[in-house]
């Protein structure tokens, strides 16, 4: 209840104080290509419940019938304001709605599409015993996971064989042993980790 509270509570105030952000990034989008301003797509959630994830759109209207599910850097599918949304990962800050829905937390396992839970479905079964979340150790540690596939020879099976389950490893570590406190210090991590980004970007 305390993890949910505090969910609520940063969820909430997050998105009033990012308002701003969100006005000029809605613009940004619009005046850059036709299509909506943010991008759904299904995600598998607690329990294996699935639900609609919310990011700003960062590419063309229709890619996903246009290409793979996960993309690298490079994809000419991504706009030229995408690009710079992916790299400071402000596509992401929508995902704040999902959070105050319930369907996330702030950490959690990131949640996958259908077709990779099935392909790792006993590990799914573990990692979703909690809600899938916005962060968590494996996505501190692939947070330029689109630059490292770019470098594979075949970065669709580099994904599936080295990277996911890599993921998921690190993803069962922190369902297994997390608490309140824990939850804090990978929010602040987190925090210092995009700092850092925007810091080497200057």
């Amino acid at each position: 209840m305390l993890k949910r509270l505090m969910d609520i509570v940063l969820s909430f105030g997050g998105l009033v104080f990012l308002l701003p952000v969100f006005a000029v990034t809605a613009v940004l989008i619009r005046r850059d290509s036709d299509g909506p301003v943010f991008f759904r797509q299904e995600r598998i959630g607690r329990d294996f419940r699935p639900f609609m994830i919310y990011k700003f759109r960062t590419m063309t209207t229709g890619a996903e019938t246009r290409g793979a599910r996960i993309t690298v850097g490079g994809d000419t599918r991504i706009t030229r304001i995408g690009h710079l949304l992916r790299k400071y990962k402000i596509d992401e800050l929508p995902q704040l709605l999902n959070v105050l829905k319930g369907d996330m937390s702030l950490v959690g396992p990131r949640p996958e599409v259908r077709e990779y839970v099935e392909l790792f479905k006993q590990e799914y079964g573990k990692l979703l015993r909690v809600r899938p979340g916005i962060t968590d150790p494996a996505s501190l540690r692939y947070s330029e996971e689109e630059a490292v596939l770019s470098s594979a020879d075949n970065w669709q099976a580099d994904y599936t064989n080295r990277v996911l389950p890599e993921k998921i490893r690190l993803s069962l570590g922190y369902v297994e042993k997390h608490d309140i406190v824990t939850d804090v210090g990978l929010i602040f991590r987190t925090i210092f980790k995009l700092a850092e980004t925007r810091g080497n970007a200057l």
